[in-house]
């Protein structure tokens, strides 16, 4: 069991090791590229169906620094003969950097043998991520989504299993809260479980929606320092909809909905550290449009907000 000691370092390690990341400067102005880099998340554009390889060459031409792919979506591409050395290469060409996936090992629950296969499945996918140079994978609550809720020390044990994975692959996971689950939908639920790893490397995938729609406060960023936080899901929620009964495909473009992102830009500038924002949308109306087009309005959307709000 995790003791009250290694769970007070791992806190000292989330929150206590602030830096100063680099700004660029033009004359006397810090720009807004020295805290950020966008990344698309193919989510945004899946609904249109343009192939797993055209999405590549969609988010380069639409202006983005990265991409976020799906696990899912990467190993249909290889049992259909697709070659995981030649993605690399395609992926280079186009001055892209994969930032993340997005897999649903059932690394987090309660059976054991489910969660063993889950570790194992874990391990598989950050293998080939590694092979593609993708940097990062999301572990979120996957399997676990409903009650009964999950012990939060035992929780922290687990994903620092999950976290030596990562040190062995090279592949780092990021703790992702969902917020209409059970268990960790609210970034305090996924504060205590990274900080209790007692692992340096422990940090948390936020997300605008998620944030909204499991009951947290954007006021909890100012408590994460450092890489604690090194991706954010950027979206927006409406305030037409009540927050317990929004959906992922109720998402909209960051800055047409109700965020308070003055706050939200605010506290990650403050965090020292360049994160990288990813548009990730689930919009049916968005996906009746053209996908390039949609990959430009959400890429431009996204620097307005930051703009505004710098």
């Amino acid at each position: 069991m995790i003791s009250r000691r290694e769970a007070l370092k791992g806190l000292a390690l989330l929150t206590g090791a602030t830096f100063l990341g680099k700004e660029k400067v033009v004359g006397n102005t810090v720009t807004p590229e020295g805290h950020f880099s966008y990344c698309l998340n193919t989510s945004t554009i899946s609904g249109q169906k343009v192939g797993f390889l055209k999405e590549f060459e969609i988010t380069a031409k639409a202006g983005y620094n990265g991409i976020e792919i799906w696990v899912r979506d990467l190993e249909k591409y290889f049992q259909e003969g697709g070659s995981l050395k030649d993605l690399k290469k395609y992926v280079d060409d186009l001055g892209l950097t994969i930032e993340n996936a997005i897999g649903f090992a059932q690394w987090a629950v309660d059976d054991e043998n489910t969660r063993k296969a889950g570790m194992e499945q874990m391990k598989r996918e950050m293998e080939m991520l590694a092979q593609i140079g993708c940097k990062r994978i999301a572990a979120p609550p996957a399997g676990a989504t409903s009650l009964p809720l999950l012990d939060l020390f035992e929780l922290a044990k687990r994903y620092r299993k999950v976290l030596e994975l990562g040190d062995q692959t090279g592949v780092l996971p990021q703790l992702e809260i969902w917020g209409s689950s059970a268990n960790l939908h609210h970034i305090s639920q996924a504060l205590f479980v990274a900080s209790a790893t007692g692992h340096s490397k422990a940090c948390i995938l936020p997300d605008v929606y998620h944030m909204f729609r499991g009951g947290s406060q954007y006021e909890s960023l100012k408590l994460m320092s450092g890489s604690s936080i090194e991706m954010f899901h950027f979206n927006d929620f409406v305030d037409t909809i009540p927050r317990e009964e929004q959906k992922d495909s109720d998402r909209v473009y960051p800055g047409d909905g109700a965020a308070p992102f003055n706050q939200i830009i605010n506290y990650l500038k403050d965090s020292g550290s360049k994160k990288v924002l990813s548009l990730e949308l689930f919009n049916p109306e968005y996906w009746k449009k053209d996908a390039l087009g949609v990959s430009k309005t959400g890429l431009e959307k996204m620097k307005q907000v930051v703009a505004k709000n710098s």
